[in-house]
Formats: structure tokens, sequence, C-alpha cells
């Protein structure tokens, strides 16, 4: 009987194990034409405080199509898909209408290292406001594509940044720029 209960055991834990990842890579569907999930920009959708990693002030350009993630170092969802983020980056670093905001709370001394170490070459920034409300929750992973003050697009969890279905939302998003 004893050793029955530590199978049972086991499965339990496994089917967790897999209800977990499943929900942490699930990616919500788009709704509308674009995919718009909030409202308006009078909500205020852009972090006008933000620090890089030099030390230096910036504000988010709302002329710009968005790329915005809330992650941190020690999260695995975030690190797991840190590699597809480095990949749309790839493609769009050079497209003066796309901006990339890879946001913690964590200071330069934890980030620099960290991101040397994993050989990321995206544009990593501290921010530790008050998040906008449309932006504000409790989870990280937090991704958000924001184009003219609205959320097009927002992802809660580990998911695959560098799909058809995101080059496509930026393509279209980018044919009305």
């Amino acid at each position: 009987m004893k050793g029955n209960s530590g199978i049972i055991m086991v499965v339990l834990v496994s089917l967790l194990a897999v209800g977990a990842l499943y929900y942490s890579f699930r990616s919500e569907p788009m709704n509308g034409d674009l995919g718009v999930v909030s409202s308006t920009a009078s909500e205020g959708v852009y972090l006008n405080s933000l620090v890089d990693l030099q030390g230096n002030q910036v504000g988010m350009d709302p002329e710009k199509l968005i790329f915005l993630n809330v992650w941190a170092t020690w999260c695995g969802p975030c690190n797991m898909e840190m590699p597809g983020i480095q990949t749309l980056y790839d493609k769009y670093k050079d497209n003066d209408k796309v901006a990339f905001y890879i946001v913690s709370d964590e200071d330069a001394e934890t980030v620099a290292p960290f991101i040397s170490r994993k050989g990321y070459q995206l544009p990593f920034y501290q921010y530790a406001g008050r998040f906008p409300q449309v932006l504000d929750g409790n989870a990280i992973p937090r991704t958000y594509i924001i184009y003219k003050g609205q959320v097009l697009k927002e992802g809660i969890g580990a998911a695959h940044w560098d799909t058809p279905e995101i080059h496509d939302l930026f393509e279209r998003a980018l044919r009305d720029a």
C-alpha cells in the first residue's frame, strides 16, 4: 500500500506540472482587426521613467510600435521566452518604427551580468514606478504590444513571441503607420 501512494503522488505532481506548463506557454487569441485588447491612450499605456543599464533616463516613444516585456532574472518562464524575444528583436531592430523595451525592477548590477552570460543583445531597462492600470499585473512575464496608445496584444506567462502570428501583427500595424 505504501508503494502505491508514492506512485499516485508522482502521477498527481506530473499532472500538475503538465498543466502549469500548458498554461504558461499558451497564448491568448487576438480580438478584432489588429487584436486590440485595451482601449484608448487616455488610460496611459506608456512608461516614461525608464532607466537603461547605464543609468540614463528613457521614455517610451508613443509614435512607435512597442514591444514591452516585463521580466526578472530569477523567473524561469521569463528566461524560457527570452530567446524568442531575441529572435523577434533581431528581425525588427533596424526598423525605426519599432521599439523594444525589456523591463525589470532589478538593478543593473543584477541584470547586466545575467544578460552578458546569456549573450542577449536586447534593450534592457529598469522601471521602479507604478505601472499604468492597463499594464499592471502581479505575474511575470507580462508582454504587451502597443501601438497608437492601444494594447494590440497582451501575453501573461511564457509565450513564443517569434511566430507568424506576431510577425503578421507587426506588419499589419506598420502598414497602418
